[in-house]
């Protein structure tokens, strides 16, 4: 049976169904290891089978599906050791984003982070999910726009998608919301406002390290 959520005359099928089938796993729907079945998937959506195929490609590129031998697409697995080096990676990644920033960004990009984070006071400290996903992904951009290394975004947008699942979670979660919003403060101020390129670095490293605290304690918590 067609699900309601599909909007047929807006983005093309294939895009609306990654999206939905994206969501349903960020959201738990399918949980880490579960099996996605074409067929299954066919009737949950309301789909063909080529658009079916075409999202789940999709999903592995962003790495939220793996393919496995003779069993095909499921919901890709962590453990705990691929999260701590996951994160350590985007720990040296995300540290190099804030010195730079620090160093190179105009003052035009100092500015924006500086209003941006004047915002989130409500988009993110006191917003919903959505508001929280949109304001995040604001800040980062704006982050690795200052920076000026395209190689450098393209490899932390590869590490970002290979931790969406919990980074959704601190989204959902009030009390990691307003540490994360104090992080920001801090990498805001060292970077936009200071242009310390030391202490940029360390407040973003400060940043992932409670992120990769949250990822294990989630990952816990979903395999418990």
């Amino acid at each position: 049976m067609s699900t309601p959520r599909l909007t047929r005359h807006a983005a093309p099928l294939r895009q609306q169904i990654t999206r939905l089938l994206r969501e349903d796993i960020l959201s738990g729907a399918h949980q880490p290891g579960d099996a996605l079945r074409e067929s299954a998937l066919c009737e949950a959506y309301g789909v063909s089978r080529t658009v079916v195929r075409e999202a789940l490609r999709q999903l592995e590129t962003e790495r939220l599906v793996t393919v496995v031998a003779h069993h095909g697409p499921v919901v890709t697995v962590l453990t705990p050791q691929d999260i701590e080096k996951i994160y350590e990676v985007r720990r040296a990644l995300e540290g190099l984003v804030g010195e730079l920033f620090a160093v190179h960004a105009p003052e035009r990009a100092r500015t924006a982070l500086r209003e941006l984070l004047a915002g989130m006071d409500v988009s993110y400290l006191r917003g919903t999910v959505r508001t929280r996903e949109e304001a995040n992904e604001r800040f980062y951009g704006l982050l690795l726009e200052g920076a000026g290394n395209p190689v450098l975004a393209e490899e932390v947008a590869r590490i970002h998608a290979r931790v969406q699942i919990f980074r959704r979670y601190a989204f959902t979660d009030a009390r990691r919301a307003r540490i994360s919003f104090e992080h920001f403060g801090r990498i805001t101020r060292a970077a936009a406002v200071d242009r310390d390129p030391a202490e940029a670095r360390a407040a973003c490293e400060d940043h992932v390290r409670g992120a990769a605290a949250l990822a294990a304690e989630e990952h816990r918590r979903r395999t418990a």
